[in-house]
């Protein structure tokens, strides 16, 4: 890297790689600045700040997951383990000569605006780092300050743990285990318990619909992919819907409550073999605590259960902690981003990975960075901004109608934003004038 920097990368993880691959592509000089001392952020078992353990999976499909650049080696299987996961990122930084770009071991402390740019202050190996860039992107994922419920009535005397702070069946093993979530680690972890625990729990506060991996003989995110690209959500959640109830059933089926909301209006959550594992009585259903009293668990149906190991898989808090206030608003999650890209109020302030969809990220975050080189290259022009933030407010209106307010300002669907990505990118050309 021979320019001087003009643009500041936070992360090097998937989306901070697909940032510096698009730049690169751009002719557009960038550093990125990644506190661990290798590639692939959370993807990486064992590194600093990273939620993976020992049995994660991508629980989207290896062909729905790869980069459109960078394609999965074919004989992989459909869902591959972390381990491939990892090595996959780390050759796609070997392939596009990424790692020069990068200052490994480097953690951003602040990010602050400078006339009309942007300073970089950073900790390295050597001691602060300062640097005056033209534009910052904010790519340091959201997936590493874990979220823990309010305090329930009561005391707990079990053992607690997040599920950030799981790594493996070694730490469930001859344990009473409550495992409290129904996102994919939960899922995982409850299955990875029924193996080794002493007995296993699952307790949901509302239901989830849960997809089985496959759906007649195919991965089941290409089924749905194959029908976004041809019909609207509402008619795609009908088919999807009742597609999965003949196949499997209604969650009620095995002792889970029913979903508040109807299938594609929350995050997937996709697991072979918990419904297995339910049926064999290895995973007990539970409804929500009601309370504690010591290693006592009282649910909300009345049932009271002894445990010795309460696994929160309760999610993550959006954090950027190198931002000021004032340009998060009322917080990273809530925060209006043109496309889930662009501040509204502070040019060169960009987001990618920004977002929780319906299917994999990868693909999401390679066509956000096209999106933001092609603005920093001059090939792109935004509308002005009462157009932006107009679309701001459609779009949160639109996702609160189909998500309500679980983080609707985050939430998109998988193939609809991957072609309004396509759609925005061409438009934004014919805006600067930039030849199709």
């Amino acid at each position: 890297m021979t320019a001087q920097p003009r643009v500041a990368v936070v992360g090097a993880g998937s989306a901070g790689l697909a940032t510096l691959k698009a730049l690169r592509d751009a002719g557009v000089a960038a550093v990125a600045y990644e506190s661990a001392d290798t590639v692939g952020g959370l993807w990486v078992y064992g590194a600093p700040g990273s939620p993976a353990y020992r049995t994660l999976h991508l629980n989207t499909s290896r062909g729905r997951t790869q980069f459109a650049d960078h394609p999965m080696p074919a004989d992989w299987p459909d869902y591959p383990d972390h381990s491939r996961v990892a090595g996959y990122l780390a050759d796609y930084a070997d392939r596009f000569a990424l790692r020069p770009m990068i200052r490994f071991g480097h953690t951003v402390e602040r990010v602050e605006r400078a006339g009309d740019g942007w300073t970089v202050h950073a900790t390295g190996p050597d001691g602060p780092l300062r640097a005056d860039v033209e534009a910052v992107v904010v790519a340091n994922g959201h997936n590493r300050t874990p979220k823990l419920p309010e305090p329930y009535p009561g005391e707990c005397a079990a053992q607690q743990l997040h599920s950030h702070d799981y790594r493996g069946p070694e730490q469930l093993t001859g344990r009473r285990v409550l495992v409290v979530g129904g996102g994919n680690s939960a899922m995982d972890i409850a299955v990875d318990a029924s193996y080794a625990a002493r007995r296993t729990l699952l307790s949901l506060r509302r239901g989830v619909w849960v997809v089985p991996k496959y759906l007649l003989g195919r991965p089941a995110d290409t089924l749905n992919g194959a029908l976004a690209r041809r019909l609207p959500w509402r008619l795609r959640q009908r088919i999807s819907q009742g597609m999965l109830t003949a196949t499997v059933g209604p969650p009620t089926r095995y002792g889970l409550p029913a979903p508040t909301h109807g299938f594609l209006q929350d995050h997937p959550t996709l697991s072979d073999a918990l419904l297995s594992r339910l049926t064999h009585g290895e995973i007990e259903a539970r409804p929500g605590i009601a309370r504690f009293a010591g290693h006592r668990v009282e649910f909300t149906d009345g049932r009271v259960d002894e445990v010795d190991l309460v696994v929160w898989c309760t999610g993550y808090r959006v954090v950027v902690p190198f931002l000021d206030a004032e340009l998060l608003g009322d917080g990273a999650d809530r925060l209006p981003l043109y496309r889930h890209v662009f501040h509204l109020d502070a040019p060169g302030l960009a987001f990618v990975g920004l977002m929780q969809s319906t299917g994999a990220a990868f693909p999401l975050v390679e066509a956000q960075a096209r999106l933001v080189a092609a603005r920093l290259a001059g090939r792109w022009a935004p509308p002005d901004p009462a157009t932006q933030a107009a679309a701001c407010r459609a779009e949160l209106r639109a996702a609160t109608t189909r998500w309500g307010h679980r983080r609707p300002h985050l939430r998109v669907d998988f193939d609809a934003y991957l072609a309004e990505l396509e759609r925005e990118l061409a438009a934004g050309r014919r805006r600067a004038g930039v030849p199709a």
